[in-house]
């Protein structure tokens, strides 16, 4: 395993890059934890292979150093990082058995034919095909053979990394939940340090320990599901986050109020006076809807019932605004205001979170 330090690292695709966006991946410096289980989590090109690739060594980056625990690899290439690497699409040796293609990372090192028999075994066990062990994987389907690359992936202890490229794409959506169970048994089990990407929050949020939101070739923020979801440092980060995601309103914040499209909002705490592109971001799970006076006039547009809850759609003043709402609750069509729980009001100034005044 192996603390993994990203230093003043960059990369571009073009031979002379010569501005901040002609990069597909902007400066970053983190220290990733030895033994810990990070996902990368982002929309389609934002930077997630690409970080994953050069961690892994396929890239080289334009600017910057990567180091395994301390020791410079910037350069280094692949196979002397001592990493396993999933990608999106199954790679497999179709004229080998399942048994065989488990077992070649292995058997490429000279591991004791006994330990290979054992671990074969269990990683078999592990991803569902103890069944067809001895079947060449020619004949069998996409996801079948993804599982391979995964056990194969994961087939070898002594890793300093194993990195998962949405590894999980071609796979049936019941299997998909026990693989990542399995990969998360696995990290507890044995304690890599895990790097998946995904576009799927659902993914990061139940496989990591702490998620990477990458936002156009940044990450944006690094933290715990429960962290993203209740401080969202970048708007970027509520939408994305969540189902719906959070509500952003621009705002005029001065002090402990906010004023929205001429209605007045009490914030609960004091943000001093942010300049910019100035907004207020609040969770559906924050809102609610009353009658009255107090609130943000809204006309509700449509309710829809997910079993659990209900996800109630409001317009104010051509935006659209997301309320959670009880399952057993009324939502009738005079209830035109709407409520905000100052408990989970955030407020933004281009884009990135304002830390509330400390009192």
């Amino acid at each position: 395993m192996a603390k993994i330090t990203l230093q003043n690292l960059a990369h571009s695709y073009l031979p002379n890059p010569q501005h901040e966006d002609d990069y597909a991946l902007k400066e970053l410096n983190h220290d990733w934890v030895d033994g810990e289980a990070y996902a990368l989590l982002g929309a389609s090109g934002c930077g997630k292979s690409t970080l994953l690739n050069i961690i892994s060594g396929l890239l080289h980056p334009s600017q910057g150093r990567i180091l395994f625990n301390d020791r410079d690899v910037t350069m280094a290439p692949t196979t002397q990082r001592n990493i396993a690497q999933v990608f999106q699409f199954p790679v497999v040796y179709d004229t080998m058995t399942v048994r065989d293609n488990l077992a070649f990372p292995l058997r490429n090192r000279g591991a004791d034919p006994a330990y290979i028999k054992e671990r074969v075994q269990q990683i078999a066990q592990m991803i569902g095909m103890e069944a067809t062990l001895d079947h060449k994987a020619r004949g069998l389907t996409a996801d079948a053979k993804q599982k391979i690359s995964l056990g194969r992936g994961m087939v070898r202890e002594d890793v300093n990394a194993l990195l998962f490229d949405e590894p999980l794409t071609v796979i049936d959506p019941h299997m998909k939940w026990e693989l990542r169970t399995q990969l998360k048994s696995l990290h507890h089990e044995f304690g890599h340090t895990m790097i998946y990407v995904t576009h799927d929050q659902t993914e990061a949020l139940t496989f990591a320990d702490k998620v990477v939101v990458m936002y156009d070739g940044r990450v944006v923020q690094m933290g715990t599901p429960q962290e993203l979801f209740e401080t969202p440092e970048h708007t970027f980060v509520g939408y994305f986050i969540g189902s719906p995601g959070m509500n952003v309103l621009e705002a005029d914040v001065q002090g402990d109020k906010a004023v929205i499209g001429g209605t007045q909002i009490a914030l609960g705490k004091g943000f001093g006076h942010p300049t910019g592109n100035v907004e207020l971001g609040v969770r559906p799970e924050f809102t609610s809807l009353s009658t009255g006076d107090v609130g943000l006039p809204v006309t509700i547009k449509r309710v829809e019932d997910v079993g659990r809850h209900k996800i109630v759609r409001a317009d104010f003043q051509g935006v659209e605004v997301n309320v959670l709402a009880g399952e057993g609750e009324d939502i009738s069509p005079d209830m035109n205001r709407l409520v905000f729980d100052p408990v989970g009001i955030n407020v933004y100034a281009n884009s990135w979170r304002v830390a509330p005044e400390v009192v």
